[in-house]
């Protein structure tokens, strides 16, 4: 949940700093349906039935990372998207190799509240022995913060791109600053199209 509601605050940014959100609109995605889909199966192994199969909920938990990467090799022209894949891939691959679940920093576990050894299935925990630990949940968001969790910088990386590729489509103040080439990724609203010239 903290890192959606930070993605969803980084898109909103581009508009508070000028942006325009008919062009977010107007973004042509494919497969849109991916996301979501990924989401509530994530939701599901992690919040209702964490004590089924582990090795079921460990096929189905890299599986919703599968998605999430066809989802962006499918848009991959859309700004942003590259440093989103590169976070969904560290991610992806680091859980891979930790048979389903992403290594946690016990400290950040500690600072965030939440229990270091879980019962059941769990997206994220301390894992003895754990392949690529320093791109597992290493960083906390500490209580007494709402929304107190962990995250990785596979998490970063994927908040850093969708909040700049909110910001070179919607054409904010800062997107300006940050690409040159926004007017040519994004697409076009209708009042910048101009009129075709009459010919006789």
């Amino acid at each position: 949940m903290l890192i959606l509601v930070a993605a969803t605050l980084g898109v909103l940014s581009a508009v508070l700093l000028g942006g325009s959100p008919r062009r977010l609109a107007a973004l042509p995605v494919r497969a849109l349906w991916l996301p979501p889909a990924a989401l509530i199966l994530q939701v599901v192994i992690i919040e209702v039935v964490p004590d089924g199969l582990p090795a079921l909920l460990s096929v189905i938990h890299i599986a919703t990372y599968v998605m999430a990467g066809a989802f962006i090799w499918l848009n991959r022209a859309i700004p942003g998207l590259l440093w989103v894949a590169l976070g969904a891939i560290t991610n992806g691959v680091t859980i891979a190799l930790n048979d389903g679940t992403l290594p946690a920093r016990a400290g950040a576990l500690k600072a965030a509240g939440l229990p270091i050894n879980p019962e059941g299935f769990t997206n994220s925990g301390v894992r003895a022995h754990a392949v690529l630990p320093w791109l597992g949940d290493v960083f906390a968001w500490p209580v007494p913060l709402p929304l107190a969790n962990v995250f990785s910088v596979g998490d970063v990386l994927v908040v850093g791109g969708l909040t700049y590729g909110a910001h070179v489509i919607c054409r904010s103040k800062l997107g300006v600053l940050l690409s040159r080439s926004s007017v040519e990724e994004a697409p076009q609203d209708a009042a910048d199209v101009a009129p075709a010239p009459v010919t006789a």
